[in-house]
């Protein structure tokens, strides 16, 4: 089973970068499964009925969210009426709205999504490795596991991806914005990238106006960041290959990395 899987869709440039590049990389590398983290979608903050609808017309079969899944409105009743559109599973709450896990038929295999964020340095979730272990149980024998960790730190992302190692096929860190260079496979067959990176501007920094974020670094006081919708775009993502000894590759685009076709 091959999935690609595309880091935070940051503003209106991420989702042109989305729906430039998706469906050529979908063209090259044929996945079977599609996922997008979308997050960031609208203007840094959220995601609305139009880009999520958007990001699944571009290509998408799921969409994953993290710390940023509430601050839409209507994102409530997006969640309770689309099970391909997941926010992180362990938000605290008997009734908190959506789903943090889903799982696909492929074929003549199934695909769990699990999308959990983590808690250094973010806001007091319930614990994701108890979370993890909860959701596992629910999952059929022989169904493919892939686990977007939505986290800030990187011991945390690999703390639970070896937590999980052998247990599921794929953990998959997003959050950060910037590619890691670390996709290896861990030694009981999970294969493990610590960040994605984000489709969004490349001339910013992750993803807003450099100059907003320099202003803050120079002055030490609050400034407003601005989403860098105008400079030139990238998507970063990771392709996945989950079979009896699973395979993970890197791949990005923007102006010095071209897609090669």
């Amino acid at each position: 089973m091959r999935i690609v899987f595309v880091g935070d869709v940051m503003g209106e440039i991420g989702m042109r970068a989305v729906k430039m590049y998706l469906p050529l990389i979908k063209a090259k590398f044929h996945p079977q499964v599609t996922i997008v983290n979308g997050e960031n979608a609208d203007n840094g903050r959220g995601i609305k009925a139009t880009q999520f609808k958007a990001i699944l017309q571009a290509g998408a079969d799921v969409v994953t969210l993290g710390n940023h899944a509430w601050d839409k409105r209507d994102v409530n009743e997006l969640l309770a009426t689309n099970d391909n559109l997941l926010r992180p599973a362990n938000y605290p709450g008997k009734n908190t709205p959506g789903q943090g896990m889903v799982i696909k038929k492929v074929n003549q295999q199934q695909l769990a999504i699990i999308n959990l964020q983590g808690r250094a340095l973010m806001n007091p979730l319930d614990d994701p490795f108890m979370i993890a272990d909860q959701l596992l149980q629910q999952v059929p024998k022989e169904t493919k596991i892939f686990v977007d960790f939505h986290a800030e730190a990187t011991s945390e992302k690999g703390a639970l991806a070896h937590y999980l190692d052998g247990r599921v096929d794929a953990v998959v860190g997003t959050h950060t914005h910037v590619q890691t260079n670390d996709a290896h496979v861990l030694p009981k067959g999970t294969a493990f990238l610590t960040d994605v990176g984000m489709s969004g501007s490349y001339d910013g920094i992750l993803g807003v106006k450099a100059s907003s974020s320099v202003q803050r670094f120079l002055t030490q006081q609050p400034t407003r960041y601005e989403i860098d919708d105008n400079g030139r775009p990238q998507i970063n993502y990771c392709v996945l290959d989950l079979e009896t000894h699973n395979h993970i590759q890197v791949g990005q685009i923007n102006p010095d990395h071209p897609l090669d076709v």
